[in-house]
């Protein structure tokens, strides 16, 4: 699938967020943290769309957006052809229960003074729609994520990891919506456990046509779920392709860089690595022209003063005014190497566990 699908679910252009600093020695009249600066996608019904980058790039806060738990300062956010801008009150809520999200840390993400059911029947009653119905759909959707409703009784301490995390899920699933944002869902969770819960997701996307935006940094576990990715920088995304494609001929430098740092699986695989050097630069002051040129080796003027353009339309999209020369010489290969890829497969069918861990 790609972004030029007439089908596209959730369509994004030029989402901006920016934090005015209130305090601290940084503070100024009019200054603010640039956190999502101008950032455009399209996700289409049914697929995995990637959203990677270092900590800091503005990954949880696009998230954030798009479920309106934080009010964009410019931008637009289409949902099924709808304009979500101006909604408020009963519309919005309504919205609500067409993308949900699960959060990152399941152990605060739960409360503790809830039992299972309550927390997963609570988007029910939110949205007044509990009903006769409601314990039937709650014991329904913790059965589809691995678990039994004997478990509804009890409270999230009870749980491992894992198995708060698939409670995360059911709660976002109760109201049957059509994406879910998932904000580096497995990244608390051990390795075998991350490899249970993806699949489930996988399962689960096939049965319900979910479309998700898997928010990570583990490059891994993107390489294995998503259908596209999207790489972020400094608040923008600077390339966005298919998954093989990305992985295989990536054209911005950051993303070469992304890639030559995946470790690889093997003791005999060489690679070449590309480091950038220098420190992340501050999201209150980025550089002009292309945020990556004081760090980029292949930097020339033009790169110091315009600010390359991306088009999310296009199915290989890159903010880089330089770079058919930059990979005019780069062989193609996978930059993460076959062998990460088939040890990377091989572990997830191991642990395609049937039973919650």
């Amino acid at each position: 699938m790609t972004s030029a699908d007439s089908d596209a679910l959730l369509v994004v252009r030029d989402l901006v967020k920016h934090f005015p600093i209130r305090r601290g020695v940084f503070r100024h009249v009019g200054s603010v943290v640039k956190a999502v600066d101008g950032v455009s996608f399209d996700l289409v019904r049914g697929e995995t769309l990637g959203l990677v980058g270092e900590s800091g790039c503005g990954k949880t806060s696009t998230g954030r957006l798009l479920m309106r738990l934080e009010e964009p300062t410019s931008g637009q956010i289409h949902y099924a052809g709808r304009d979500l801008g101006p909604l408020s009150g009963p519309d919005r809520k309504l919205i609500a229960r067409d993308i949900q999200i699960v959060f990152q840390d399941p152990y605060a993400s739960l409360s503790p003074r809830m039992t299972v059911h309550d927390i997963v029947a609570e988007p029910l009653r939110v949205q007044k729609i509990y009903g006769r119905t409601g314990s039937a759909k709650v014991n329904e959707v913790l059965e589809s994520v691995g678990l039994s409703r004997q478990h509804a009784s009890r409270y999230a301490h009870e749980f491992s990891g894992g198995q708060r995390q698939r409670i995360g899920i059911a709660r976002a699933l109760v109201l049957n919506p059509s994406v879910l944002v998932l904000d580096e869902p497995v990244s608390a969770l051990d390795v075998s456990i991350r490899a249970q819960v993806i699949n489930m997701l996988e399962q689960l996307q096939n049965e319900l046509g979910l479309a998700y935006l898997f928010i990570s940094h583990d490059l891994s576990v993107v390489r294995h779920t998503c259908d596209r990715v999207a790489v972020m920088y400094l608040g923008k995304i600077v390339e966005v392709a298919d998954r093989v494609e990305l992985y295989e001929r990536p054209l911005h430098p950051y993303t070469q860089a992304l890639l030559a740092a995946v470790p690889v699986l093997s003791a005999t695989a060489r690679r070449q690595r590309r480091i950038l050097p220098g420190d992340v630069p501050s999201a209150i002051n980025p550089p002009p022209g292309c945020h990556l040129h004081p760090r980029c080796a292949f930097a020339q003027d033009v790169c110091k003063r315009t600010k390359p353009e991306l088009n999310p339309g296009e199915a290989h999209a890159t903010a880089c005014h330089l770079w058919p020369d930059i990979v005019s010489s780069l062989p193609r290969a996978s930059a993460a190497g076959p062998e990460f890829s088939a040890s990377l497969q091989r572990l997830f069918r191991a642990f395609d566990a049937k039973v919650p861990d």
